[in-house]
């Protein structure tokens, strides 16, 4: 009699089907991030190094510098298989200036971080920060972020909401708190084409700021653009080019903000 179902039967999903996790807090506005260019300013050199080739290659540490000698630093290491923690270390020349650490847990379904920033016992400050993603459906994503601070003479807490919902070719994102919000959106056009818009609104300096960025990929000559256009007049874009077979990366930027007249240029060697 043949297969009576048919093919979208048999591509339906099946009850109990995990949703997939959602990733992290920090990661849901990434992908549209990751079309824009960073601003560079100087010579920089960035260096991967993997400490150890236990715990698929954790612990790993991240870190650049640049000309001036400040460093920027990221430890990580996998607890376990579902536990993650990060110790993120920066400096500005020979001050500390931010030191944090951070325990993720990630479910089949759900992340769970738990983030210490800043940490001082004699001084009686600390900032505490709670993330929380569910998976609602295999597109959509919910979640919130608890921000506790204190330090003498102040203590206080402010909620955020996040959702995400993922298509086919497009991302949308949007945080909504007390201190504002930050929508973004992202869009891939082709292999060769992709484009993001982010939104952020404070309402505590009531100021808005819109920006446009897009990504050219020239993969035949292991080439990368990317470019950027915001409402502070300003644009700026970033090259990057690899040389393979070596682990290297070279990148070359430009910025140039009309409204205060500043112009920065940089040039950084990527390693790893």
């Amino acid at each position: 009699m043949g297969n009576v179902l048919g093919p979208a039967a048999l591509r339906a999903p099946r009850r109990g089907e995990p949703l997939g996790s959602p990733g992290s807090f920090d990661e849901l506005h990434r992908q549209c991030k990751e079309v824009f260019p960073q601003q560079m300013e100087g010579v920089k050199l960035i260096v991967t190094k993997t400490l150890s080739s236990h715990f698929q290659a954790f612990p790993t540490l991240v870190g650049d510098m640049d000309n001036s000698g400040s460093l920027n630093a990221q430890v990580l290491h996998l607890v376990a298989e579902r536990i993650r923690t990060k110790a993120v270390f920066q400096t500005h020349q020979a001050k500390f200036v931010t030191w944090q650490f951070d325990s993720e847990y990630r479910g089949d379904d759900c992340t769970a971080t738990i983030t210490l920033g800043n940490p001082d016992l004699l001084g009686e400050s600390v900032i505490l920060v709670a993330h929380f993603l569910q998976s609602i459906t295999s597109r959509l994503v919910l979640g919130g972020e608890m921000v506790y601070h204190r330090r003498p003479g102040e203590e206080g807490a402010i909620l955020t909401l996040a959702g995400k919902y993922t298509a086919l070719k497009w991302v949308a994102t949007l945080n909504v708190g007390y201190g504002g919000a930050h929508a973004s959106y992202y869009h891939r056009a082709n292999e060769q084409v992709q484009v993001g818009v982010e939104l952020e609104a404070n309402t505590r300096l009531q100021d808005t700021t819109f920006a446009f960025g897009y990504q050219l990929n020239l993969p035949q000559a292991n080439m990368v653009f990317r470019g950027l256009l915001d409402s502070n007049w300003s644009v700026g874009g970033v090259l990057e080019k690899k040389l393979p077979p070596l682990p290297v990366t070279l990148a070359l930027g430009a910025f140039l903000n009309h409204w205060k007249n500043r112009f920065h240029c940089g040039f950084s060697v990527i390693v790893g």
